[in-house]
């Protein structure tokens, strides 16, 4: 295994879901879209077919919603015979207490360490981890705990450009130094994803929070990841754009010259430019 931690360019199938024609994504079926992901220079993906990426030799991720305690070391021990890397998860609703949260949470830390693959709390509005106190409070409790970070529900529920961001950031430092995936969105104080064009901040201050909030996190990677109880196999950051479509509340409509309401961008090539700024993170990481 490589002891040197690295970048993975990932790709969350969701990012595919529903695109416009005029999108410039592969169209076709499961094998087409892979290829032209594979093609576009991603190394992984989140929400396929594990063998058909193992195929295409590309590193297979899975997902899951966990509600309620129970059964998860089965779900996880599937995972590795289905052969994944690695499991994102949305735990709980953020409507439970301190303590079944805690209970959600020490089951999946168990899990992941008797089945022997990481499985990561996702940072999510809806979820036990919705809030920031909590999250910090819940790894006081269960420092094991590690994450996969979508900060955007986190800046835009939090208001987080409102006072002082650095110290804000200071504090979710536990947060950071346990992220060991990413989904890729960025958003703005009164909307989770938004189309950041070609990635220039200049009038997009929104882009620098989360340069910021992703270099971090990849300082975190590189510095604890190989210390990990599950380490993260080949030592390898995923980072998985995630942008999902209006059907499903996130991407932004508008009118077109027709009057005809369609999507602002195309997810299929703001996947890339966000993927080119975490790379630039992790990079930057490093020094």
């Amino acid at each position: 295994m490589s002891t040197i931690p690295t970048f993975r360019r990932d790709l969350n199938m969701g990012s595919t879901w529903l695109l416009p024609e005029w999108s410039k994504a592969p169209v076709g079926d499961e094998r087409t879209v892979l290829e032209g992901a594979k093609a576009a220079g991603y190394q992984g993906i989140q929400g396929a077919n594990p063998q058909l990426c193992r195929e295409l030799g590309l590193v297979p991720t899975t997902f899951d919603i966990r509600i309620e305690v129970g059964g998860m070391l089965d779900q996880a021990k599937r995972f590795v015979d289905q052969g994944f890397a690695c499991a994102t998860l949305m735990v709980g609703t953020g409507l439970e207490s301190d303590d079944d949260a805690m209970r959600l949470m020490e089951e999946i830390v168990s899990a992941s360490a008797e089945a022997r693959i990481p499985l990561y709390v996702e940072t999510h509005r809806a979820t036990a981890t919705q809030d920031i106190w909590r999250t910090l409070r819940l790894i006081e409790r269960l420092p094991e705990l590690r994450f996969n970070g979508d900060f955007s529900h986190w800046y835009t529920a939090h208001d987080l450009p409102i006072g002082d961001f650095e110290a804000k950031l200071d504090l979710m430092a536990p947060v950071f130094e346990r992220v060991r995936y990413m989904h890729g969105r960025i958003g703005t104080s009164g909307c989770i994803q938004v189309d950041i064009g070609d990635g220039r901040s200049e009038g997009q201050p929104h882009i620098d929070h989360f340069r910021a909030m992703w270099t971090r996190a990849a300082a975190g990677f590189i510095a604890g990841a190989a210390n990990d109880a599950v380490p993260p196999p080949h030592l390898e950051l995923g980072f998985a754009p995630e942008l999902l479509p209006n059907e499903f509340g996130y991407a932004i409509k508008v009118p077109n010259a027709d009057g005809v309401l369609e999507e602002l961008g195309d997810r299929w090539q703001q996947a890339v430019v966000l993927t080119d700024i975490a790379q630039q993170c992790f990079s930057a990481a490093h020094v």
